[in-house]
């Protein structure tokens, strides 16, 4: 595996992460929000 390929996967890895907090943000604001 060469440095891009590494730079490209912790990048994907970040963004995934950052996708997946943020829309568990998202529901819990709107589950707080209902009640």
């Amino acid at each position: 595996m060469t440095a891009l390929e590494g730079f490209f996967i912790g990048l994907l890895v970040a963004a995934t992460l950052t996708i997946g907090w943020f829309a568990t943000f998202v529901v819990y604001r709107l589950y707080k929000g209902q009640r």
